[in-house]
């Protein structure tokens, strides 16, 4: 969300991409550090990502003011040369609240830098500012520009990002034309949200989606390999408030406001709050579990705590008894502590699971137990103090039972040195017994000590049998996104993503230790199952499936239906259930159940996934 109203600070930044940067040849620009006079907006923005006239004062430059913030202002030239090459609107940065107004025009002097959010080594692109030393008001009540529309019925996003080329294109390059556009005033109409309101952004497509990528059977936008969807506008509440919105919401008519650019993302300021109009999108359930039907689903709890809410904490109980029809086995993420955030030492977490286990119950669901292993303080990244963890829920009364090896209960501590094993850091293994796999320990940790583990959640390996037939499920929860991934509307194209190679490295890890289930049992059933972070087409979850011969469920959900998470407006499966080949040949069935990500009030949540297999009796 752009922070406008009190921190940002204009300075001189470096080339943000390998482009042209300005109309203006080069005899005709001045020296640096020269004061440069007649110049308009359009010379100060040239024809690139950053101004041809960064470093240099200019004097007199016209506008209308268009919007106004803390510090600064938008301004305007209201006699446009027509090239969509140059955008012809700027951001005046002042310090403080300015005196001028919308509809003001004035003239400004002042020193044309580049801002760059997140630091000058950072990956974003940066804004083109007038650092102002004097405005000049000429007059009052001045029309404002008429905005450029975004969308099939005016100006269109291109559908790709090309990046680091040697043109500065905005008719074929997304980034070049966001960036042509920046500071002016701009127009969606009869815009539909992608993605629920959250953090004072609404994800939304102009037109009402026409002409848009491929769409959800809901209404939100796919996130498909090489398309980051650049048709998408994120309306952010910078200057006027924003509604709640959930995906296929629509703002009837248009929507006004000025172009900018933030942390990874050229947003749209909307100058008043927009009318929404309510799409009724309905929260889904699956079905339930047939007799003989074994169904295992993953859940993500996202810091749950007894200082939790509980009106969250009912709506996660809702998620498994409404949305999953109460499965056998839920392998769950996003547990905390005892005492939540506060860094006490405190490391287990059974107060947690009993409001959650107890919310279930109220909720209508059967009794449920549990089973986890708690970290050693603060080793498993997450929030400070949080201690975050995955576990398994499991209903003991349709036919599964878990296998406790050795029996020690929900939640073990870590041990003190000698005391006993400390299952925190001891790794369970894969034996044969009489032609089956077995675990050495039940819960346990898979290759806690690897170092792809390090400052994260370690995988949860559990024995758990159906009818006699005996199981190794695995719940996962992976690193996430970092701030040192790259974003999609940056200056460095391709984007890198260094957490994607660290959920690659734990993908091996976690491959190694099926692989070893399978050498010990070639039919061993094994279920991998959690919040990868990761989405389907990229390489992590590849590897699972490369080389450990399982099957990703996800995968074969159609494109317009597999997703769990929406992030940016982009809608894209980051939760996962896969099978190794032994249960994978029996009849089996996959479901998202998307009642979740999708919701203002659930909005950074992730919808639960589901499988339900028809597993014969052990003989």
């Amino acid at each position: 969300m752009f922070n406008g109203t009190l921190t940002f600070r204009a300075f001189t930044a470096g080339t943000v991409l390998a482009l042209p940067l300005a109309l203006l040849p080069p005899h005709a620009v001045p020296p640096a550090h020269s004061a440069v006079a007649g110049q308009r907006v359009r010379d100060v923005q040239g024809a690139g990502h950053e101004s041809p006239l960064t470093g240099r004062t200019v004097t007199g430059v016209p506008g209308v003011v268009t919007a106004v913030t803390g510090n600064g202002f938008w301004m305007q030239d209201p006699r446009p040369d027509g090239r969509e090459a140059t955008s012809e609107g700027v951001f005046v940065f002042t310090r403080t609240r300015p005196a001028a107004v919308a509809g003001d025009s004035v003239r400004v002097d002042g020193k044309v830098s580049e801002f760059r959010p997140g630091g000058a080594s950072s990956a974003n692109l940066s804004r083109t500012e007038i650092d102002a030393t004097r405005t000049t008001v000429a007059g009052h009540g001045a029309p404002l520009p008429a905005p450029v529309t975004l969308g099939p019925k005016g100006r269109r996003a291109p559908g790709a990002i090309k990046g680091a080329t040697d043109t500065f294109d905005p008719r074929r390059d997304a980034l070049d034309f966001y960036e042509a556009l920046e500071g002016m005033r701009v127009r969606v109409q009869d815009a539909v949200a992608v993605g629920p309101s959250g953090d004072g952004e609404i994800p939304v497509l102009p037109a009402g989606g026409e002409g848009a990528g491929l769409r959800t059977k809901r209404g939100g936008l796919v996130l498909r390999e090489g398309d980051a969807n650049p048709e998408r506008v994120i309306l952010d509440d910078a200057l006027a408030a924003l509604p709640a919105m959930n995906v296929g919401d629509r703002l009837p008519g248009p929507t006004d406001g000025v172009l900018d650019y933030g942390y990874g993302d050229f947003t749209f300021l909307p100058t008043a709050t927009p009318q929404a109009r309510s799409g009724g999108l309905a929260r889904e359930r699956t079905r339930p579990a047939r007799p003989g039907e074994l169904s295992v689903a993953t859940a993500s709890m996202d810091g749950l705590s007894p200082d939790t809410p509980p009106a969250r904490v009912a709506a996660l109980a809702a998620d498994i008894v409404d949305g999953l029809q109460s499965p056998d086995l839920v392998t769950v993420s996003g547990i905390q502590d005892n005492s939540g955030t506060k860094d006490d030492g405190v490391v287990v977490a059974d107060q947690t699971m009993a409001e959650l286990i107890t919310a279930i119950s109220a909720a209508g669901g059967p009794a449920y137990d549990w089973r986890a292993v708690s970290p050693r303080d603060n080793a498993d990244g997450g929030d400070s103090g949080g201690n975050n963890r995955v576990g398994f829920l499991f209903r003991t009364d349709r036919g599964l039972a878990f296998v406790d090896r050795p029996a020690l209960g929900a939640d073990p501590e870590p041990a003190a040195a000698g005391t006993g094993p400390d299952l925190a850091a001891t790794a369970t293994r894969v034996l044969a017994e009489k032609g089956r796999a077995r675990l050495t320990l039940s819960p346990g940790r898979i290759s806690p000590k690897d170092t792809a583990w390090s400052g994260t959640r370690k995988p949860l390996a559990a024995e758990v049998t159906w009818r006699g037939r005996r199981l190794i499920v695995v719940a996962n929860h992976w690193t996430p996104q970092l701030g040192d991934d790259q974003p999609l509307f940056g200056r460095r194209q391709p984007p890198t993503r260094p957490s994607e190679w660290r959920r690659e490295a734990q993908a091996r890890v976690v491959a190694r230790f099926v692989t070893s289930a399978r050498a010990a049992d070639k039919n061993a059933g094994v279920i991998v199952a959690g919040n990868l972070n990761e989405r389907d087409f990229a390489a992590p979850p590849k590897v699972l499936t490369g080389d450990a011969g399982l099957t990703d469920l996800p995968a074969a959900v159609p494109q317009n239906e597999r997703y769990t998470a929406i992030v940016g407006g982009n809608a894209q499966a980051l939760d996962h259930i896969m099978l190794s080949p032994a249960l994978k040949r029996g009849k089996h069935e996959f479901d998202i159940v998307h009642r979740a990500s999708e919701f203002a009030d659930r909005e950074g949540d992730r919808d639960p996934t589901i499988v339900r297999l028809q597993l014969p009796p052990a003989k």
